[in-house]
């Protein structure tokens, strides 16, 4: 990207020119952490970063979009992960272990992902946008569990299945915020096994 490789007008002098989706979101974080998400504008992200505005909408459709990074990709990854799980692996436990994965994190990312979730999760104008997200990833786990109980993904029990490990993430990831020494995985793992206790 031969935009992404020039220094842009009223970029800081100097600065070596940002070339990674993950660099623009860190670039993006930092504005948010200072004067707020609304009042950040994509042009403010593409000056703080270096870069165009065109640029800008090459790594993200939009705004919303910053704080949920690659996430088609991750979820492809989610779904490809679940599908290699053979059909002796309990259901149970093959969405547990997917979960966990699915959310491991570099640890020279995490405080990164805690800023990623702090916004998701608490910011108002966020709201909508991730509802269409949760819905994506709902919909991967259900085809999954539909897959495995010979049913249509749109009937109850994927979706409550779907449904009910979406709320233990998010259940585990409110934790993880609260308490910076938690192990997200270690969450997620209980809430997991709390789950299943709690049904079974």
């Amino acid at each position: 990207m031969e935009e992404a490789m020039t220094e842009q007008p009223g970029s800081r002098a100097g600065r070596r020119p940002i070339t990674s989706r993950a660099e623009v979101e860190h670039a993006a974080f930092e504005l948010f952490a200072r004067q707020g998400f609304e009042r950040t504008t994509v042009d403010d992200i593409a000056q703080a970063a270096g870069i165009g505005r065109r640029t800008f909408f090459r790594y993200f459709p939009s705004k919303n979009d910053i704080a949920w990074g690659d996430f088609d990709s991750e979820l492809e990854r989610l779904r490809k992960r679940l599908a290699g799980y053979p059909p002796e692996v309990p259901l149970g436990d093959a969405i547990r272990e997917a979960l966990v994965e699915f959310n491991r994190i570099d640890p020279e990312e995490a405080p990164w992902h805690r800023r990623r979730m702090e916004l998701i999760l608490t910011t108002p104008a966020l709201q909508a946008h991730s509802t269409l997200r949760y819905a994506d990833w709902r919909q991967v786990i259900a085809e999954f569990v539909a897959d495995r109980l010979g049913v249509p993904a749109d009937s109850l029990a994927p979706q409550a299945i779907a449904y009910a490990t979406l709320g233990v993430a998010l259940a585990a990831y409110e934790q993880w915020l609260r308490s910076p020494d938690a192990e997200l995985p270690e969450l997620l793992t209980a809430g997991m096994r709390e789950l299943s206790a709690a049904v079974g």
